[in-house]
């Protein structure tokens, strides 16, 4: 009998320190990442940006324990989708930069008879550098191993009512001993170089709309946070990236109490393990915050479950 696949796409991170190198080395091949036309342009500057930050990137994964979180985090969720989806249904996950990659996943496929595959990005809002750069990969991967199951995909979840419960969820857990008129709110999301917006990524349009939509639901949960921000972290290199970066929100902030939750991300990662709990908390220290929080990702909650089941059934 034919199954069926859902298959839970996402970027990626090292399971080991050697794979820091194959991570940055393939993230700025990646012309969704490096956008210039010529080739030979991208894997110069590619090699640079790889050479110059292997030994630095492998210092942060060795803080967080020789590896990064998005893997466990992801087999957990796998392994509780699958279960909930039972035997008809085989449930796995592609890694963009890292192990395990789109070729791998599909020759494991080949063996299940498989009919349909369903592809989910694991990112709530749609940007070419995610959602279109994952989704690419695995179609161009399976058409040319000369495969010939019918590929269906989601592009972004973002308003989707239950995983927006999650968030909630998530933000009450780090805020239960804690009043939320004496917090501010920052949504932190993961910035990109405006030119990439200027280009026509739709982005931080979804991010913005997001944003309304929590803003909305913590007044209909009574969660009366003092002031709700809007930030971008991760800014790297000299060009101009999307505004207000956290280091300057966290600056302009008037209220010394904030709890951040990382709103371009599902599943934790470095980004939120290393910069966001570990590097902004330094710096919302040396500012003089008097606390300083950060949520966690939804990660394989029960809810986040429950959202992929959806959006699994409702592309059936």
């Amino acid at each position: 009998m034919k199954k069926e696949a859902v298959i839970l796409l996402n970027m990626g991170g090292p399971n080991n320190l050697e794979e820091v190198e194959m991570f940055l080395k393939n993230m700025f091949a990646d012309k969704n990442i490096l956008t210039m036309k010529s080739n030979l342009l991208r894997k110069f500057v590619g090699g640079m940006i790889t050479f110059t930050r292997t030994e630095k990137s492998q210092d942060i994964y060795r803080q967080l324990g020789g590896k990064s979180p998005i893997i466990g985090h992801t087999k957990n969720l796998v392994n509780k989708l699958q279960t909930r989806l039972g035997k008809d249904v085989s449930v796995d996950f592609v890694m963009r930069y890292t192990p395990p990659f789109a070729s791998e996943v599909i020759e494991k496929l080949n063996d299940e008879n498989i009919k349909r595959i369903y592809l989910i990005p694991l990112y709530p809002q749609y940007s070419t550098t995610t959602t279109k750069s994952s989704l690419e990969d695995f179609e161009e991967s399976y058409h040319d191993m000369g495969q010939d199951a019918i590929l269906v995909e989601t592009k972004h979840f973002f308003e989707s009512e239950t995983y927006n419960k999650a968030i909630i969820q998530r933000i009450k857990e780090q805020l239960r001993d804690a009043s939320y008129e004496e917090f501010d709110i920052i949504f932190s999301a993961h910035g990109l170089p405006q030119k990439i917006i200027d280009a026509g990524d739709v982005y931080q349009r979804h991010v913005e709309k997001h944003v309304g939509i929590l803003k909305k639901m913590l007044l209909d949960e009574k969660m009366n946070f003092h002031e709700t921000h809007l930030a971008y972290q991760s800014k790297v290199g000299p060009m101009q990236w999307l505004k207000p970066s956290l280091e300057d929100k966290l600056k302009t902030v008037r209220n010394r109490r904030v709890v951040v939750f990382p709103i371009a991300f599902t599943i934790d990662n470095s980004e939120t393990d290393f910069e966001l709990d570990i590097e902004y908390r330094e710096i919302a220290e040396e500012l003089g915050f008097k606390e300083y929080r950060v949520c966690r990702c939804p990660n394989d909650s029960d809810l986040f479950v429950d959202t992929l089941e959806e959006i699994y059934k409702k592309m059936k």
